[in-house]
């Protein structure tokens, strides 16, 4: 068996990261010159006018150039870990479960579980389906997923930002407008009286930006990132809610089967006090021992009692993630079942981490300040835009859209920035400054992400080891509390051995069974580390 935990050293010798980020963010980056943002804008320049303006104003601008924002990749190492499990103790463990899986072969059960390592591809995401094979479960994930509200908000913001991205390229085209006006002018002349006359104007009206130094290319890409790091966020909704969803019917199925040894144990220790009765009835032993086996059965009927209130809280608790009223959940297989269907993975390639949502809007969100940084940097260069105005007018409605009534205005504007109190340098500055913010943010989203993966991991693995260790000590346990019990009742063993091990079974059923339940939330959350899915969710 391999000794990998956490990152595996074994399969991971470096983690490479996309990282989006130039480091050096004070430093001013290189510069390139694009004098035209688009292909189809090349017609506009075949005037001698317009080129003489265009020259022109890269002349007057000596540092016209416009700021390049790409982003660079940054390779990012990633420590490997070995196992804090000693070869003796792994050994051990080892050799516990053979035994186990030898014993429910004999039996014609299932392993405990399948040692198979998951094959994954950065490529697929995982589908929740093959890791908890449980058709009542899925059943209530898919209703979660309906009907969840915090999953239509998340929708609803991506709509948002969609249409923000739709706003953001509209600049890219030319805006018109269609203008209509009536009314009466009185102009006084020099040396005449004043003139007065109606009118009466129907235009069509031009506006368009030229996207000369890239400003609103670099604002559209802006929107862009953001829409795609609401994407990731409504990813991180589903993988949440489906975590928590199968998280809480684990918790609901733990509880079930503790109730169901609670009742086990009642039943069981009313048989024993029964014995005790009759054979104190037969005065071969003292009232003390009756007594004393009383005070035992009250125990789980109190946890019985505890357990019930525990199993309605829960299952309210879990109608409030799928959306309904709160009422009795429909149940599956239990933990074993559960368990024995399980592919354990020994471990993961770590740069996995990099498909989580969270990773992902960091990476997002950090390319988005980019944009920003040369939406900021354009801002410092004149504006070009093209205005124009087509129509008629006349002094009455008759014959307004006659030829001898037609009026039309072009015009190709340059507005240059010569004093705005450092407004347009410190905007750069800021856009700089929340950019250097981001990337922090994403490094430390990264190192949140690797550390949350590697503890799925080593709860996974270690996970198992401690199931291996309990349900060994349960198995032994029963054993004993049987013999005891034979020897008791023929008057062998006393009744404090009886109750010793009565209790001491009931605490090992309990706690084997709180094992099986973290090891199944181990699985969940190493998928929920790595940025897994659930079938049908958003990639």
């Amino acid at each position: 068996m391999s000794q990998t935990f956490g990152i595996s050293a074994k399969h991971i010798v470096t983690h490479f990261v996309t990282h989006i980020m130039n480091k050096n963010l004070r430093s001013y980056p290189s510069y390139r010159f694009d004098p035209l943002g688009h292909a189809e804008h090349s017609s506009l320049i075949q005037s001698r006018a317009f080129r003489s303006i265009g020259v022109a104003t890269m002349m007057a601008l000596v540092v016209g150039c416009y700021p390049s924002t790409n982003v660079e990749t940054k390779p990012i190492p990633v420590t490997s870990r070995a196992d804090h499990t000693s070869p003796a103790t792994q050994s051990f463990f080892d050799s516990l479960r053979k035994v186990r899986d030898a014993e429910r072969a004999d039996t014609s059960s299932s392993p405990l579980w399948s040692n198979v390592p998951l094959a994954m591809e950065q490529s697929r995401d995982l589908a929740w389906l093959n890791v908890l094979q449980d058709t009542q479960l899925v059943a209530l994930v898919r209703t979660a997923v309906s009907n969840n509200s915090d999953i239509r908000m998340a929708q609803a913001r991506v709509r948002e930002y969609r249409a923000e991205l739709n706003v953001a390229r509209s600049p890219f085209y030319p805006q018109l407008s269609a203008n209509g006006a009536g009314g009466r002018n009185k102009i006084p002349f020099p040396g005449s009286n004043p003139v007065a006359s109606n009118y009466v104007r129907a235009t069509a009206d031009l506006s368009w930006e030229l996207d000369f130094w890239g400003r609103i290319r670099k604002q559209s890409q802006a929107a862009s990132f953001d829409l795609k790091g609401r994407e990731e966020d409504m990813r991180a909704t589903v993988l949440s809610l489906v975590s928590d969803v199968v998280n809480g019917y684990l918790q609901l199925r733990e509880i079930d089967e503790n109730l169901l040894l609670a009742e086990q144990t009642l039943e069981s220790r009313q048989t024993t006090l029964d014995i005790a009765r009759r054979r104190f009835a037969q005065e071969l032993i003292s009232e003390l021992d009756v007594r004393q086996f009383e005070a035992q059965v009250a125990e789980p009927a109190a946890r019985v009692a505890d357990f019930l209130r525990l199993r309605r809280e829960q299952e309210n608790a879990l109608s409030l993630l799928l959306g309904v009223p709160p009422g009795s959940i429909a149940r599956g297989g239990n933990l074993n079942a559960v368990i024995s269907g399980i592919s354990v993975p020994d471990s993961l390639p770590g740069d996995l981490v990099t498909r989580r949502p969270d990773v992902m809007r960091a990476q997002r969100d950090y390319q988005a300040a980019r944009a920003r940084i040369g939406v900021a940097s354009a801002n410092r260069f004149p504006p070009i835009t093209i205005t124009g105005q087509y129509g008629s007018q006349r002094d009455k409605f008759t014959g307004l859209f006659n030829k001898q009534s037609e009026i039309y205005t072009v015009q190709l504007g340059v507005s240059l920035p010569l004093f705005t109190g450092g407004r347009v340098l410190n905007q750069e500055r800021v856009a700089r400054a929340r950019a250097e913010q981001v990337d922090a943010l994403y490094e430390k989203t990264l190192l949140n992400a690797l550390r949350e993966a590697s503890n799925a991991l080593a709860g996974v693995r270690l996970g198992r080891d401690q199931l291996i260790a309990q349900e060994t000590q349960v198995r032994a346990l029963q054993v004993a509390y049987d013999i005891v019990q034979r020897r008791y009742s023929a008057g062998i063993s006393s009744y404090l051995e009886v109750l010793d091990a009565q209790r001491s079974l009931f605490s090992a059923q309990l706690a084997f069974v709180q094992s099986e339940r973290q090891y199944l939330s181990s699985i969940v959350s190493l998928y929920r580390a790595i940025g897994g899915s659930w079938e049908g969710g958003v990639r």
